[in-house]
């Protein structure tokens, strides 16, 4: 029942003029089809989000897809694509050093990793683009082996220096019961394949 939510943080290379959400879709507006944004690969939460990100701000921001996180943060550092909704724990190095400008994070709330950062659905209402980290168990793990992993999971989501590093790579522990974790679960893939049939986003 233990899980994580793990927003990803919207990232420009420096040379994009944009220092604010509004400024960037503006810019954007200016340029249909001429800024890219870096994704870890079609149908990578770098793509989906910066779909939903399309869709909402109505801008074209076109997805190059690289074979994984570390390789497109390596262009988006190098200037070779502009913009990448990524990971924070893959950003937030590149951030604190000045290397990448970050506009916001794709959570509804804000990030304790970077509390600064205004979040996406302060300027596009409704805009949450969230990864969760959830543990699971087989489908037929008897039912007091999963409480005391529930037990046992909450209580190290609990723990001062488990959360200081899971913050260090921008998650939010969420203790929950299981029952609500598959509650979260279902409401999540629902939401998500409508957006993605919509978008008509296509697996690799």
């Amino acid at each position: 029942g233990g899980i994580m939510r793990a927003p990803n943080v919207m990232v420009l290379n420096p040379q994009v003029p944009a220092k604010t959400v509004p400024e960037f879709i503006a810019y954007a507006k200016a340029r249909p089809g001429k800024i890219s944004m870096a994704t870890g690969g079609n149908g990578t939460t770098q793509h989906i989000f910066g779909e939903l990100f399309n869709t909402m701000a109505g801008v074209e921001l076109v997805p190059v897809a690289y074979r994984g996180g570390a390789p497109a943060m390596l262009d988006l550092l190098a200037g070779h694509v502009q913009a990448e909704f990524a990971p924070v724990s893959e950003a937030i190095s590149s951030i604190k050093a000045g290397k990448l400008r970050a506009l916001a994070v794709t959570s509804a709330v804000r990030s304790a990793a970077l509390p600064d950062l205004p979040t996406v659905a302060e300027f596009l209402p409704g805009y949450d683009g969230t990864g969760f980290f959830g543990i699971a168990a087989p489908r037929h793990t008897p039912g007091e082996i999963i409480d005391k992993l529930n037990r046992e999971i909450n209580a190290g989501l609990a723990d001062p220096g488990v959360k200081a590093r899971l913050a260090d790579l921008g998650c939010d522990p969420m203790p929950m019961t299981s029952a609500d974790l598959s509650k979260l679960f279902a409401s999540e893939t629902e939401k998500w394949a409508k957006f993605i049939k919509a978008a008509g986003i296509r697996p690799e």
